[in-house]
């Protein structure tokens, strides 16, 4: 069976790595059947025939979960679309900072929102108390007639 792997290169600490198509059961600097390109992951650099790759894949080649990655985020050229994370990790304390800054503003929005409701429903009341003053104003005025 035939494997699409990566063969590593370079020194301590510093790898790059060769992507190849071998046989499953060569170690992993072995010789290989064919090679398909270089991937530095330190620096993001990659040079990939993706086409060569498929092909090798019709034939019943399979790629390692690392390879399928790159096959599926490479360009048209052979270039990685590398992709940086949007999100930041944050520390205990200040994930912590962070919840009760939202929670102090949710607290806000509440407060802000039984306050526009008590305001919404006051004159509701004060109509309401000046009507009855002008029906008990025309109930005497009737019975003074």
């Amino acid at each position: 069976m035939l494997k699409i792997r990566l063969k590593r290169l370079g020194a301590k600490k510093a790898p790059t790595y060769r992507i190849i198509v071998i046989n499953a059961t060569t170690k992993r600097e072995g010789r290989p059947v064919c090679e398909l390109g270089h991937y530095n992951p330190k620096t993001k650099v990659m040079k990939f025939d993706v086409e060569t790759a498929k092909e090798w894949v019709k034939k019943g080649a399979q790629p390692t979960d690392t390879v399928k990655y790159l096959m599926d985020n490479c360009n048209p050229d052979g270039t990685l679309n590398y992709k940086k994370k949007t999100t930041v990790k944050l520390s205990k304390k200040a994930l912590a900072k962070k919840e009760a800054e939202e929670k102090a503003a949710e607290e806000a929005k509440a407060a802000a929102a039984e306050a526009e409701k008590a305001a919404a429903e006051a004159p509701k009341e004060e109509v309401a108390e000046a009507a009855e003053v002008v029906e008990e104003a025309k109930a005497e005025e009737t019975a003074e007639a």
